[in-house]
Parts: C-alpha cells; sequence; structure tokens
C-alpha cells in the first residue's frame, strides 16, 4: 500500500487542503470506515463531478480497497477518488473548516458495551467533531444493521443542538425512496442475504 497512488501518504496534521491532492476542484464526500471500498469505489464511478475520499483505520483493510482501484485500467482509473489511514479522531487535522460536503457512515463499530458509547461514531462527541470541517447544510449518511446503535444514533442526533434528521427507515431495502439508487457495502450483502432489515438515516448540520 506504500507504493499505491491512490492513498493520500501524508501524515496528519496536513499543511494544505485536502482538495489540492485531486486533479480537479470539485465537491468532496468523505466515507469513513470504508473498508474494502466497495461503496466507495461504486460511489466514484457513477459520480465523477466529485471528489471521494475514503477513510479507514486498518491499512490491512484499506490494502483491499486499494487493489480495486490501482487494479483498473489506466483509461479506467478513477481520478476522483484517494484513501487515508487514519483514526477518525485525527480528521480535523487533515480537513479544513467547511471542506467536506458530505459524510458516509457505513456499518460502522456498534461498541455494545455502555461504557464504549462515546467510541461509536454517532456519538455526540464525534458529531461536535464532524462539525468542524463539515460544511453547514452538510449531508451525513448512516446505514447499520445494528438496530440498538441505530436507536442511539437517533437518540445522539435528535439531541445535538446543530443537527436536524432529514430522514429515516428501518428497512433500507423495502424503502422506495431511500432506497432509490442504493449502494450496498460488503457487509450490507452480507446481512441481506440473511434477511436482516437494514437502517439508515439522513441527517443535515444546521448552519
Amino acid at each position: 500500500m506504500n507504493g499505491s497512488p491512490s492513498v493520500i501518504h501524508d501524515t496528519p496534521p496536513f499543511e494544505k487542503s485536502i482538495g489540492s491532492y485531486f486533479e480537479k476542484a470539485a465537491p468532496i464526500h468523505v466515507e469513513i470506515g470504508t473498508g474494502k471500498g466497495g461503496f466507495i469505489v461504486e460511489l466514484a464511478r457513477r459520480h465523477p463531478e466529485i471528489n471521494y475520499i475514503g477513510v479507514e483505520r486498518y491499512e490491512s483493510v484499506l490494502y483491499r480497497a486499494c487493489e480495486k482501484v490501482d487494479g483498473m485500467p489506466e483509461e479506467d482509473r478513477l481520478r476522483n477518488l484517494l484513501f487515508l489511514s487514519c483514526d477518525a479522531r485525527e480528521l480535523p487535522q487533515i480537513f479544513r473548516k467547511d471542506e467536506v460536503d458530505r459524510l458516509y457512515l457505513n456499518f460502522s463499530d456498534p461498541w455494545p458495551k455502555k461504557r464504549h458509547a462515546k467510541r461509536r461514531l454517532t456519538s455526540a462527541g464525534f458529531l461536535d467533531l464532524y462539525e468542524t470541517f463539515l460544511k453547514p447544510d452538510g449531508i451525513l449518511e448512516f446505514k447499520t444493521d445494528n438496530r440498538a446503535l441505530f436507536d442511539f444514533s437517533l437518540e445522539e442526533i435528535g439531541a445535538a443542538p446543530h443537527w436536524h434528521l432529514e430522514a429515516v427507515t428501518f428497512n433500507l431495502h423495502r424503502d422506495e425512496e431511500l432506497g432509490r439508487g442504493n449502494i450496498m457495502t460488503e457487509y450490507e450483502r452480507k446481512f441481506s442475504a440473511l434477511g436482516t432489515p437494514i437502517n439508515k438515516l439522513i441527517a443535515r448540520r444546521c448552519p
């Protein structure tokens, strides 16, 4: 992965804007916990007008995402997609104020024990962290099969002063509106095959 052209190899804090790493200026969308990259790779294919950053803490997992992109023929290479290996808590050292238009959280670690609640990526502390770089009116999309984590997320966002819930579904694949154009992650395909309902919410950062 060290030699991958799809990875930003700089370490936080970044001295230049994240947009300068791309070939052209465009809105920036970020997936936190990108895993093997299936979701964000397909997003980048469908939307060449958007610049995407896939953030993954574990290099061994991110390596699989890089393989998907680096193995493409040169004429098909996704020039609007880059990856970062870092902890989500480092993101304010990477993204500047109001630099990101949209965030995706897909099948995040539920951290089921109550004493670990602050580690959940939809906890109040992380919502405050996202406000440091997500634009006013910026969007957060969250999907999970874990109903307990989803209920927790609804409570945290509902209580957050600078966030507004725009849409909620407890069965994404049967929701005609929110399910339209849905891109499934690797985890999503696995759970859906087992008949597990997928929960999704869309929240907006209030100006």
